[in-house]
């Protein structure tokens, strides 16, 4: 493939989107332990069906919780209202709780204290892995342009829906955004795609008009679109049967729109429901914290950063920054400059990022990264390492 003129396409899904109603009620979770307990240890998966929601996990608090009325308020905050759905809302929906406490094995491991086999008394990984951090300078929100307009479409869709400007939106969804790149540069949308539930009695004409009058000319800049770029609207030609009546959902089944949108590679695991102990979250966070500010510093216009954890142990097994031949600085000096600015223990994730809150309902749809609206929360889109990495560079 020439990469000098390529196509690439990056989706995102809605909150009412079978798999995200499951990460929202995980991370609903997850909060409400927070908020009672910070020290909690949480690793919670849904699974939702017709009207069926079963938790299963993991999980040590001190918090004394509801799971029946956590699981009914978020799924009312997504919209499965009896009057939306007959079949899964919030009023019918049954929860089946099989929640235990975290294994004493894995949790010796985690704690920050001695124990038989273990080497030292500091803080060690949740689990072994590899997490991926990325940033670039296709977006202000130095996010690969195909899933950062994925996400806006589908939050777009959402304000319509919940605002009562477009009444025949339902809470199902997924959009699709494919650019046309010259020279590594997004040059023009190729093709969109949205297939978005929606009431009975709404002929597709009037879809296919609304949304591309109303969500994608008002979301997309009109630089970017012609009349050569293609619009699917429901492509199927009808979608009034969605969520957990249409599809089974489930917790972590969505990494990709998670992420990167495919650009950035991914290490496989998934983050809604684990607290940050779990280094597949925090240490992915920390990823994109050091990625974005590597970009944010001019020492590169691509980033991204691997590493690698084993169960129990506190430091990296390994940490490599790729810039994709966008830097004038050598690799190795920016990756000397990181790990000088940067520390990647679990414990020190944690306390740089500030991630013992009850912060993590934010997070769940419409892409962990790229949000800046609420640097307080959420941390690692800060850009305030920049300056450190130059000085450290240089």
């Amino acid at each position: 493939m020439d990469k000098k003129h390529y196509l690439f396409s990056s989706e995102s899904v809605t909150e009412g989107h079978p798999d995200k109603v499951c990460d929202t009620i995980s991370d609903a979770v997850l909060d409400a332990c927070l908020k009672h307990d910070p020290k909690s240890r949480v690793a919670c998966e849904t699974l939702a069906k017709s009207n069926l929601v079963v938790l299963a996990g993991e999980i040590t608090t001190k918090a004394h919780l509801d799971y029946c009325q956590i699981v009914r308020e978020a799924v009312r905050g997504i919209g499965y209202t009896k009057d939306v759905s007959t079949v899964f809302n919030d009023e019918d929906c049954q929860v089946l709780c099989a929640l235990v406490k975290q294994s004493p094995d894995i949790a010796q491991g985690v704690d920050d204290k001695a124990a038989d086999g273990k080497e030292g008394a500091e803080q060690g990984a949740g689990d072994q892995g590899l997490m991926f951090g990325f940033a670039c300078t296709e977006t202000p929100e130095l996010m690969p342009a195909p899933i950062m307009y994925a996400h806006k479409l589908g939050l777009k869709l959402s304000k319509a829906r919940k605002s009562g400007q477009i009444k025949w939106l339902r809470p199902d969804g997924k959009t699709q955004v494919t650019i046309e790149y010259e020279n590594h540069k997004p040059v023009r949308v190729h093709t969109v795609v949205i297939s978005n539930q929606h009431a009975d009695n709404v002929k597709h004409s009037e879809i296919a008009e609304m949304l591309i009058e109303e969500i994608i000319k008002k979301v997309i800049p009109k630089n970017l679109l012609d009349k050569s770029t293609r619009y699917l609207i429901n492509p199927t030609g009808r979608f009034v049967i969605g969520g957990p009546e249409g599809d089974s959902g489930l917790t972590g089944r969505k990494i990709i729109v998670d992420t990167y949108g495919g650009m950035g590679r991914h290490g496989g695991g998934a983050f809604s429901g684990k607290d940050p102990s779990k280094v597949d979250r925090s240490a992915a966070y920390m990823g994109r914290y050091v990625a974005k500010n590597i970009v944010a510093a001019g020492l590169a216009e691509r980033c991204e950063i691997q590493f690698a954890y084993a169960i129990g142990f506190p430091e990296p097994v390994s940490v490599l920054v790729e810039t994709f031949g966008t830097s004038e600085v050598p690799r190795e000096k920016i990756e000397k400059a990181v790990l000088e600015v940067f520390s990647f223990k679990p414990a020190n994730i944690i306390k740089q990022l500030n991630l013992l809150r009850p912060i993590y309902g934010k997070t769940t749809n419409y892409g962990h990264f790229g949000k800046t609206d609420d640097l307080e929360a959420l941390t690692w889109e800060r850009t305030d390492k920049a300056e450190a990495l130059k000085k450290a560079v240089h």
